[in-house]
């Protein structure tokens, strides 16, 4: 481990293993457990009115003409209540994490809430990557603490709302990736940094754009471009390829 590298390392944990355990069973099952029951109340709430309904409904063609409609309005309250009411809790009890290179363990308290995020995150990440709901996507990641301007089109993953900061007019292709987190195994850390995308800056298709990276204003990656960590992609230009570099447009002579 570098020098620079063990001065960047916060916290560095001595807690007992039974404590990591504790920890972990907080991060990964506890809490995610407790906020996911939180988010399904609006919907065994609308299931206790559908069944008071039924009770006094006998005209059993009408069961026939609006269950499959319930079943289906149903399934869109769970989904749109466990992101919306995951998300307001998330922003309530102000759970991010800061930028740095921490000790990879769950008695860190920055990674700890890193692992929190990502078992609440992951599963509702999952469901908008299935089922597309734009504005309410916006507003989920507006609640992680992602900063979105006007007018701008998120695809893709994020992967790290909370150190994420996209501008106004920016479009984001599909299957785009952003990591903020980058892993050393052979170091024992995670290392935490924050992404900046400018304004009217396009994202094509497959991008991945790696920690630390800033995108200046009006500059384009093209499809499929890997930007590797801490770089900067100036503005007005083109960049693509893996590793991305600057394509340069040639101007036929007439």
């Amino acid at each position: 481990m570098t020098a620079e590298t063990q001065k960047k390392i916060i916290n560095k944990s001595s807690s007992r293993p039974s404590e990591s355990k504790i920890r972990f069973f907080f991060a990964t099952y506890l809490i995610p457990l407790l906020v996911f029951s939180i988010g399904a109340i609006p919907f065994f709430l609308w299931l206790l009115l559908m069944f008071f309904l039924y009770l006094i409904t006998l005209n059993t063609i009408l069961y026939f003409i609006i269950t499959p409609i319930i079943f289906t309005l149903s399934i869109f309250i769970l989904i749109v209540s466990e992101i919306l009411i995951s998300g307001t809790i998330i922003k309530l009890f102000n759970i991010k994490y800061e930028e740095g290179t921490y000790e990879y363990s769950v008695n860190n308290n920055e990674v700890f809430k890193w692992m929190l995020i990502l078992q609440l995150y992951t599963p509702i990440r999952k469901i908008l990557e299935i089922i597309p709901m734009r504005y309410i996507k916006v507003v989920y990641l507006r609640l992680l603490g992602m900063k979105i301007g006007e007018n701008t089109l998120v695809g893709g993953v994020i992967r790290d709302p909370c150190l994420t900061e996209v501008g106004n007019n920016v479009t984001m292709g599909d299957y785009v990736i952003v990591y903020c987190h980058m892993h050393n195994k052979a170091e024992g850390t995670i290392a935490i940094k924050k992404i900046k995308i400018g304004n009217n800056c396009i994202v094509g298709a497959g991008a991945i754009i790696m920690p630390g990276v800033v995108m200046e204003d009006n500059a384009i990656l093209a499809a499929g471009g890997v930007v590797k960590k801490n770089s900067v992609l100036q503005k007005n230009k083109i960049y693509g390829g893996n590793p991305a570099q600057e394509i340069k447009l040639f101007k036929k002579k007439q």
